[in-house]
């Protein structure tokens, strides 16, 4: 059972990942779900997620992309379901037809699509498929979110009427219009709507003269809304007939309300169907945003990490353009426990961090930002002492809670255990605090669990270089400026460079050499001792990259040579055979030429054919001669040649033909735009952009600045409108 506190995953930022994920679901139950992820509580769960996600990652590099999931939260629509006598409306109800409709597609996709995606085919496979309920509001409720005319008789027979009485309202009110118009009694706006009713817009000083009913007047008092009075019967009709309308609509949703109120648990169902669906998408999309990969997960004890970057560093690195420096680092059976050690602000605590953070990534079903050949256990418990702990509530100071937490340590270590403590026994008197340090960590190792410390103490260091599966680890740094290079170096201690770093920062060399005549010379030997193999190290580790860096030089440089070489080898060959032929043919040409002017002295054909024909067979003895069956292999061979160019070229243009059909349907499926004068405009497949300058009979003046064209309406595509 793995049981991971909330103190540890506050200490990693694990919350501030999952807001990064939540922000890249699609619906609002996703988002809220994507907030409340934990690490699974057992490693079936923890292989099955992973694998969903790895799967939803990789249709991004496949030809069969996963469906939309998106959909609208239905709680509403499902608290409406479970109280009797309620209703929904048609456009909740159409709410309902989408998310069916989502399922359905995505079940349908899986279902053919189950040898890449199995781990979702069997997630989906769990969903029934139905389009029962589609059908249900699909023949009550149309596409635009209407109650349907034919959805009853009644209602169609009411629709009729209410059609008809609309006819003659707007007929009766356009005669009344003209009439009075015409009489001057409007104003220029001519007509309005009050309450939903059409009425007249009367100049006030002629209220009196037009019979109706007064709706209201303008603000300023010189416009009166009157309804006129012939139109009132007719109104009050129409509003009759609406109201008989609307009882109607009423009694057909609730008998459509109360058929679907047995289908309660499955709208349940689909909607925590395609909200899990949004996290792993969600998931996803993180992963790609990280470069992330899915590692090696063994049965075995072994946390192999390989060039992992701490995932918040990466992504604020990423956005300042700034480089983040990758971490490799190994605990296995006979390398539990890693002390590092070294000066501040040299990257231990972002090392631990890391650690923990990818660990736990992992544990909730995250791909995480490692060289796909790491490889990672699972821990059933991940303890964390990480940053200043002073409790104010309860009146303990750091060191005070630093112990409660070692002591809570000590209750739940076991080797399925792994901990990661920042600055280990700091907090109290050196030489003392350091000593129950040492404890713990005796503890910790007995117990064969895993875990990374850092640390300045000198007895841990040398405790860990004393045990043999225990090993010590520093941070580089540049042995002139004392800058960090930010990479762990496994297998020696790291000096804190505590007077180097004071007399880089200024500190006057009276006040360093007056401290360390305070310090014991043993300790101050073994730091300089320690800080000087570090010197020696990272001078070895610069000419060792620098002789790496010359020896790969050199042996491009020699491929290139290689390859350089042989292609003007080919070349001199080519020539040599092409100067072979050319010297033939002259010597041929010298030949002929010679027996041209001879027989043009002597005018002898009998000689001339004799000598002819001895430079033939002289030539023919030089060529090698093929049997029947060789012209016929020979022949073969290029037939097959030909064919493959054939197949090469047939290939090449089905891709274009495709590529074709895609940019074509892409062009068919963007919305299509009714041209304006004034929008901005290009031929379909042309770059260059004109103004539209008229329109008639399906034709357009297009207007490039230089010149104007008339051009058909459908061979133009919408760019831009113009700005009002």
């Amino acid at each position: 059972m793995i049981r991971i506190s909330e103190k540890t995953l506050k200490d990693l930022e694990l919350n501030t990942v999952l807001q990064h994920i939540s922000e890249l679901c699609n619906t609002d139950y996703g988002t809220a779900k994507a907030l409340q992820i934990v690490p699974f509580a057992s490693e079936e769960m923890v292989l099955h997620a992973l694998q969903q996600v790895y799967e939803y990652k990789s249709s991004y590099l496949n030809d069969s992309r996963i469906p939309n999931h998106g959909f609208d939260s239905i709680n509403k629509e499902l608290q409406l379901l479970q109280i009797e006598n309620t209703f929904l409306e048609a456009i909740n109800l159409k709410k309902i037809v989408t998310i069916n409709a989502t399922c359905n597609d995505l079940l349908v996709f899986f279902k053919g699509n189950q040898e890449l995606y199995p781990t979702l085919f069997k997630e989906s496979s769990e969903i029934p498929f139905t389009k029962e309920i589609i059908n249900l509001i699909n023949n009550v409720v149309d596409r635009f979110g209407e109650v349907k005319d034919n959805a009853s008789s009644t209602l169609l027979v009411l629709r009729k009427q209410i059609n008809v009485i609309q006819g003659k309202l707007n007929g009766s009110f356009g005669k009344d219009l003209t009439h009075y118009n015409n009489l001057g009694y409007l104003d220029e706006i001519k007509e309005s709507v009050v309450d939903n009713r059409r009425v007249l817009a009367v100049k006030s000083m002629y209220r009196r003269k037009v019979k109706g009913a007064i709706m209201g007047n303008s603000k300023t008092g010189s416009i009166v809304y009157i309804e006129p009075e012939a139109t009132l019967q007719f109104s009050r009709e129409l509003s009759n007939l609406k109201y008989e309308e609307r009882e109607e609509v009423v009694k057909i949703l609730k008998e459509l309300t109360n058929k679907l109120r047995p289908f309660i648990d499955l709208f349940k169902q689909f909607q925590e169907y395609l909200s899990d669906v949004d996290v792993v998408a969600a998931k996803s999309k993180y992963a790609h945003k990280l470069n992330a990969v899915l590692p090696k997960i063994t049965s075995e004890r072994e946390l192999t990490l390989k060039e992992a970057y701490h995932p918040l560093l990466f992504l604020n690195n990423q956005e300042k353009g700034q480089k983040t420096h990758p971490q490799t680092i190994t605990l296995q059976q006979n390398n539990r426990i890693i002390v590092i050690s070294g000066p501040n602000a040299g990257g231990k605590s972002i090392t631990l961090k890391t650690i923990g953070l990818l660990q736990v990534m992992l544990q909730c079903g995250m791909l995480i930002p490692v060289h796909e050949y790491s490889r990672m256990c699972l821990f059933d418990v991940i303890l964390t002492d990480i940053g200043d702990n002073q409790s104010i509530e309860n009146h303990l100071s750091t060191y005070s809670y630093r112990l409660k937490n070692m002591n809570y340590f000590l209750r739940k270590c076991n080797n399925r255990t792994l901990f990661l403590i920042d600055e280990f026994g700091t907090g109290s008197d050196p030489e003392l605090g350091g000593a129950l340090a040492e404890a713990f960590l005796e503890i910790f190792y007995e117990r064969e669990s895993f875990g990374v410390i850092t640390t300045h103490y000198a007895n841990l260091k040398m405790l860990a270089n004393e045990l043999p599966n225990m090993t010590n680890a520093n941070m580089l740094f540049d042995s002139k400026t004392l800058e960090p290079l930010f990479k762990l170096y496994l297998g020696e201690a790291g000096s804190s460079f505590t007077f180097e770093v004071a007399q880089k920062n200024g500190i006057p060399y009276s006040i360093i050499n007056k401290a360390k005549k305070k310090v014991e010379r043993g300790k101050i030997r073994f730091d300089k001792s320690i800080a000087n193999l570090q010197k020696e190290r990272s001078k070895l580790q610069k000419t060792t990259s620098s002789l790496k860096t010359k020896e790969q030089k050199a042996s491009e440089q020699k491929e290139k040579l290689e390859k350089i070489n042989d292609r003007v080898q080919r070349k001199l060959e080519s020539y040599q055979e092409l100067y072979d032929s050319n010297q033939r043919m002259i010597y041929l040409g010298q030949k002929i030429d010679d027996l041209s002017e001879k027989y043009f002295n002597n005018k002898r054909k009998r000689e001339l054919i004799n000598e002819f024909l001895k430079i033939i067979e002289v030539e023919n003895s030089k060529r090698i001669k093929q049997t029947a069956k060789q012209r016929k292999v020979t022949k073969a061979k290029e037939q097959k040649v030909v064919k493959e160019v054939e197949q090469k070229v047939k290939v090449i243009r089905e891709k274009k033909k495709e590529e074709k059909k895609k940019e074509e349907k892409i062009i068919e499926q963007k919305p299509k735009v009714t041209l304006k004068v004034g929008d901005k405009v290009r031929m379909i497949d042309g770059k260059s952009t004109g103004t539209i300058d008229s329109i008639e009979k399906g034709k357009a003046v297009v207007n490039y600045g230089i010149f104007t064209t008339n051009v058909n309406l459908d061979q133009l595509e919408f760019v831009e409108r113009k700005k009002k």
